[in-house]
């Protein structure tokens, strides 16, 4: 028997008819395996299912050859056919592997590749395979079929022109390349992420994981907006008090933004003083996250962390409601009395205030306030100066510090545990970063309490001296020398002397 188109191509000419036989078959075998083992793969459907289609393919056209080239094969035109037909199977196969091949790499790559391209790269290439193999090996001349091919194209042109239209219009956004695979757009009111351009639509998933087909003629006529360029600003809409300075309102809020994880400093933050409202000042707050697709997360942090700013800044947030007080004067001075004494025991939890007496104790009171924080946010930073001191009145806090480059968790503190004694007494910087791991409440004594309370009971710095270079001592075990280990050679005359002159004390004393 002669070697067919497909031996002859494959170089299987000289050999003998039961060799090309059993090469051909052997090749069928194994590439028809290979395209069972990729369709029973889970790792990847799309990829698996497109590379086992392939597969087959070759393998039907091996087979067809192999029994083309058999001895018991009756009349030469079905040879001529059958091998025309095996030739065709193998070529489409080895095109569509090799398209597949570079489709999986650009989708590992996330690099943008055009479903459509693709497609009609296959088409053409499929349509020249065929028109080759009816020229020279069936020799059948192709100018009769490709003018009724035109006709037949005009026909269908007229029927299917939305269809045709998806297809140009998607070739157009493949050509433009205003979005890519993985990018968050909106156009109209639909919001999604890209998942990727076909011959009639665009697929976008939207937050709510809803798979939303766009035609592409809708796509290309309305306006596109990509988040996925760069940073992407946030706004949020408040009113406030107008007994509030803006001045300090925006202070506050920038403040607020900077404690936020994932708000960008660059570009900074921004706060507008907006406008003139019936019964609040409207501001707008303006900042930026990296990943539009966690803006809905972040705007949740920022909208929480503002409210728990806003309330231990004691900045009201007004709203038009009539409220009216009947609680009787009496009552109300019993609460502040009850208050005072609940304050004067908590005080009394900090060690070097257990000792004094009441009348001592209270000097301190007009420099507390209650104070209130989110879970995750930060109530002091690390090299941040510092003049006050805070008692956990509930929650939870943890203690982080800074060790060569990396953020280390030193201990959680729970009530009555308190912080922040270190900056407040001796002007330094803040030696640790403080943060609420849940909602906490806090005592915030400032250091005019403390300025008054040396001035009127000087012996007072001493015993407080003493007591905080014990703590230091502990801590700095703690720390294990993390932050500046400049501590281990400190005395308590040190101490006391920088604790005067922070008060602007008396060294005599």
């Amino acid at each position: 028997m002669p070697a067919t188109p497909l031996q002859q191509i494959l170089l299987l000419s000289s050999g003998g008819s039961y060799l090309r036989l059993g090469v051909e078959m052997m090749v069928a075998l194994v590439v028809a395996a290979g395209a069972l083992i990729a369709r029973g793969e889970r790792r990847a459907v799309r990829a698996s299912a497109l590379r086992a289609s392939a597969l087959a393919m070759l393998a039907l056209g091996f087979a067809l050859d192999a029994l083309s080239s058999a001895q018991w094969v009756g009349q030469a035109r079905w040879l001529g056919w059958t091998g025309a037909l095996a030739l065709v199977l193998v070529s489409w196969g080895a095109i569509k592997v090799l398209l597949d091949a570079a489709d999986a790499a650009a989708y590992r790559r996330r690099a943008q590749f055009s479903t459509i391209f693709k497609d009609l790269l296959m088409l053409v290439l499929f349509a020249a395979i065929v028109m080759a193999v009816l020229t020279k090996d069936i020799h059948v001349d192709p100018t009769p079929l490709l003018a009724s091919s035109a006709v037949v194209a005009v026909v269908f042109g007229l029927a299917l022109q939305d269809t045709l239209g998806n297809v140009f219009n998607g070739l157009t956004l493949q050509l433009g390349r205003p979005f890519a695979p993985g990018d968050w757009v909106r156009t109209g009111t639909l919001i999604g992420r890209v998942q990727g351009i076909g011959w009639r639509s665009t697929t976008l998933l939207s937050r709510a994981n809803e798979k939303l087909e766009i035609p592409n003629v809708m796509l290309a006529k309305d306006v596109v907006v990509n988040y996925s360029g760069g940073a992407v600003a946030n706004e949020l809409s408040i009113g406030l008090s107008y007994d509030a300075p803006p001045n300090y309102v925006r202070e506050v809020v920038l403040e607020m933004l900077r404690s936020v994880s994932g708000v960008l400093q660059n570009p900074p933050p921004e706060v507008y003083a907006w406008e003139y409202g019936d019964f609040a000042v409207r501001y707008r707050i303006k900042y930026w996250v990296a990943d539009y697709g966690d803006s809905e997360r972040l705007h949740d942090a920022v909208t929480t962390s503002l409210w728990y700013a806003l309330r231990r800044k004691a900045i009201e947030i007004p709203y038009p409601v009539r409220t009216i007080k009947t609680a009787p004067a009496a009552a109300s001075g019993l609460a502040a009395q009850e208050f005072e004494r609940e304050i004067l025991e908590e005080l009394r939890h900090v060690d070097f205030l257990h000792e004094l007496a009441d009348e001592n104790l209270r000097l301190l009171l007009p420099g507390v306030s209650v104070l209130k924080f989110g879970a995750g946010e930060t109530i002091v930073r690390e090299g941040d100066p510092g003049d006050s001191l805070y008692i956990i009145r509930d929650g939870t806090v943890e203690v982080v510090a800074d060790a060569s480059g990396k953020q280390v968790h030193l201990r959680d503190l729970k009530p009555p545990a308190f912080f922040g004694e270190m900056a407040l007494m001796t002007g330094e910087p803040r030696n640790a970063t403080i943060r609420a791991r849940t909602d906490v409440e806090l005592l915030e004594l400032g250091r005019g309490g403390f300025t008054e309370l040396f001035q009127v009971y000087p012996e007072a710095t001493a015993q407080i001296g003493e007591i905080i270079t014990l703590r230091m001592s502990e801590r700095r075990d703690l720390l294990d020398a993390a932050h500046r280990g400049d501590g281990a050679d400190r005395q308590p005359n040190w101490l006391l002397n920088r604790i005067r002159a922070v008060f602007k004390l008396d060294v005599a004393h």
